[in-house]
């Protein structure tokens, strides 16, 4: 008996594994660079178990070949992907709202490293990201998380095929989104930034002997900081609930 049934048990485990465990390498908040892979490993192990039980009955039989189980690990790997860099790309959205906010300070100069890349990025940028995956945790957004990965077997259905013309057509909607929001998180400063440098510039005409530019660099730091701690809770409330917004559509209704 034990012959029989361990094969299936071990196969089924290791293509929730896949699944699980590639969106846990990419869900904002566990894929961190701060969070080690082990912690990443030993929370996609619990998940799987705790889900084995509810989705192992949609899976089939052991395939007969080496091949058939590759492809059945790539086709669980390629559904976490879909839903991973969906979101990932929506957080990436923050990155391109921190840049143009941090251009339009003054403060694109001061560099620090991205807590989800490590990568070199605007000190503005390291702080928004650091807020935006505590509000996530705060606002329990992570079992929203945990909820589209089981939902996924539904939206996604381990024995039928992948439709790749629909997942293509949302990660273009995804990308274009990304951009549609950093440009939204931005545009209060976009506009503070146009009226600000207008101002200087009815200013040099109207006292050319006075040093502009000399004043306007801390006078735009000062302004843009107060401008920016008065908004933060605006755009971060509204940052959250579009994450949400987007999470929920792999929610099963």
């Amino acid at each position: 008996m034990l012959f029989n049934v361990l094969p299936q048990t071990a196969y089924i485990f290791i293509l929730i594994f896949a699944r699980i465990g590639t969106l846990f390498m990419l869900m904002p908040g566990f894929s961190e660079k701060a969070v080690s892979v082990r912690v990443r490993l030993i929370l996609a192990v619990m998940v799987s178990l705790m889900l084995y039980p509810m989705v192992s009955g949609n899976y089939g039989v052991v395939p007969a070949t080496f091949a058939g189980i590759l492809a059945a690990m790539g086709k669980e790997m390629l559904i976490a992907l879909l839903l991973g860099l969906s979101v990932k790309l929506i957080m990436a959205a923050l990155q391109i709202a921190s840049t143009t906010i941090a251009f339009q300070l003054g403060l694109s100069f001061a560099m620090g490293p991205d807590p989800s890349t490590g990568q070199q990025t605007v000190q503005l940028n390291t702080f928004l990201s650091t807020v935006a995956i505590t509000l996530i945790f705060v606002t329990n957004l992570h079992y929203l998380m945990i909820g589209a990965m089981y939902d996924s077997y539904e939206l996604f259905p381990v024995n039928q095929m992948l439709p790749l013309g629909d997942m293509a057509d949302y990660a273009t909607e995804i990308l274009a989104d990304s951009f549609v929001v950093g440009l939204k998180l931005s545009a209060p400063f976009i506009v503070y930034g146009l009226i600000f440098y207008f101002g200087l510039g009815i200013l040099s005409r109207l006292m050319p002997q006075l040093q502009v530019f000399f004043i306007a660099m801390p006078a735009n730091i000062l302004i843009g900081m107060i401008l920016f701690m008065l908004m933060l809770t605006t755009l971060m409330t509204w940052y959250m609930g579009h994450i949400e917004m987007v999470l929920g559509k792999f929610i099963a209704r």
